[in-house]
Parts: C-alpha cells; sequence; structure tokens
C-alpha cells in the first residue's frame, strides 16, 4: 500500500469514525436524516459516490486525481443523482407492495415495516426489482452523459453552466458496454441483491446503507466508463 492510499485510508477513517464512536453525532444524523431528507440525500451521495469514482480513478490510473477529472461538478451532479434516488425510493418502497395487492398478494406496510417474513422478502426483491428494471438504468444514462459532458470542458466546475449536447453524446455512448456490464451485469447480480437488502433493513438504516452503496455505484461506473470498445 503506497503512501497516497494511506493517507486515503486515514481520512475516511478520521470522517466515518465519530458516527461510531459517539452515539450524539450517529444520533444527530438520524434527526437531521428524517427532518432534511432531500438535502442529506444530496451531500452523502455528493460525497460517497464521488469517493467512489475517485477510488475508481485510483484503480485505473494509480493516482486519485488527474487533469480534467473534475472533483467538484462529479460532486454537484452526484448530489443532484442523490435527489433523484430519494425520491425513487420513496416511489417505489410504497408504490411495489401496493402493486403485489393488486394480484392478491398481502405485502401491506406493516408486513414492510414488521419482522422479517416471507411476505416481507417478496415485498423487498419487488421492490429492488421494479426500482432498478424501470430507474437504475434512466438514471446510469444521465450520469454516462454527465460524466462526459463534464470531461469535454476539462472538468471545470463552470462547465455544468454550459447547454449538455444530449444527443452528440449519447450517438458515442458505448452501448456494448453499458447494455453488456452496466445493465446487463450490475444490475441483475448486484444492485438487485443489494437493494433487496436494504429493504429489509428497518427504516431508519435504509438510507445509511443505501449511501454507502453509493461509493461501489461510483466505483462501478467509473470503470465502467472506461472500458474499451469491442474490436470489430
Amino acid at each position: 500500500m503506497k503512501r497516497q492510499d494511506v493517507l486515503f485510508a486515514l481520512g475516511a477513517a478520521l470522517v466515518l469514525c465519530p458516527f461510531f464512536i459517539f452515539p450524539a453525532v450517529f444520533a444527530a444524523y438520524e434527526r437531521l436524516n428524517i427532518e432534511h431528507g432531500l438535502l442529506l440525500s444530496f451531500v452523502k451521495f455528493a460525497v460517497l459516490a464521488t469517493t467512489g469514482e475517485v477510488i475508481g480513478l485510483r484503480i485505473r490510473t494509480g493516482a486519485y486525481s488527474a487533469p480534467g477529472f473534475g472533483v467538484l461538478p462529479r460532486a454537484v451532479v452526484w448530489g443532484l443523482l442523490g435527489l433523484g434516488i430519494y425520491v425513487a425510493f420513496a416511489i417505489f418502497s410504497q408504490g411495489a407492495p401496493a402493486s403485489l395487492r393488486l394480484l392478491g398478494i398481502p405485502v401491506t406496510a406493516d408486513v414492510m415495516k414488521g419482522p422479517l417474513s416471507g411476505h416481507k422478502v417478496l415485498g423487498s426483491f419487488w421492490i429492488s426489482l421494479t426500482m432498478n428494471a424501470v430507474f437504475a438504468p434512466v438514471m446510469m444514462t444521465v450520469h454516462k452523459i454527465t460524466d462526459e459532458h463534464i470531461t469535454r470542458h476539462g472538468g471545470l466546475l463552470s462547465g455544468l453552466l454550459r447547454p449538455i449536447d444530449v444527443g452528440g453524446i449519447l450517438a458515442k455512448v458505448n452501448w456494448s458496454v453499458m447494455w453488456g456490464f452496466v445493465f446487463k451485469k450490475t444490475i441483475p447480480r448486484f444492485w438487485i441483491p443489494a437493494h433487496t437488502l436494504t429493504f429489509l433493513l428497518p427504516p431508519q438504516h435504509r438510507v445509511l446503507f443505501a449511501a454507502a452503496l453509493g461509493v461501489v455505484l461510483g466505483v462501478l461506473l467509473a470503470v465502467a466508463s472506461r472500458k474499451p470498445a469491442p474490436v470489430s
């Protein structure tokens, strides 16, 4: 492990340790999460998912920074995506069980808040499946577009104020990688099981677990964005 890795790990530990050592810090976090859920979602994804991308950069290049990488604009974009993820959690956690009830399967709010049971596992899986089938591909594509936009503008924060060439970027996306890796592999093999577990957790723990998954999401998307196009 190199010196930069040690410093990075120590920095992460200094940020995270107070939440585990001091109950008052974690209690304050939980209170803020209840009272200002959208704001906290922005902050958590801006920090954690961007950290995931930084780790992905380290894996690919051997460094935690690079010219044009744009940590600040990436953090802003991830914060905005975090708002969408927060809203998606609310929509699918309510709507997916309701759709099961239309089929005669009694997955009620009390079941989802209650102890572990077959119906709760089914409800959690169905929430995860519908959310990852409907919302996740759109969110990941939006991330790909903004990632390329940031790169095109040299990683400058001011680049976010410029029009995004959505059509031009989509035309150049490596859809073999997006479909073959990001959608086809990571969604069914990782995200659906991971989010099934998320919705099995008590409500007060779901957001923290989802935020931790933001690090993994950043790593996966960052690595996928650098996969070479297949040779024709």
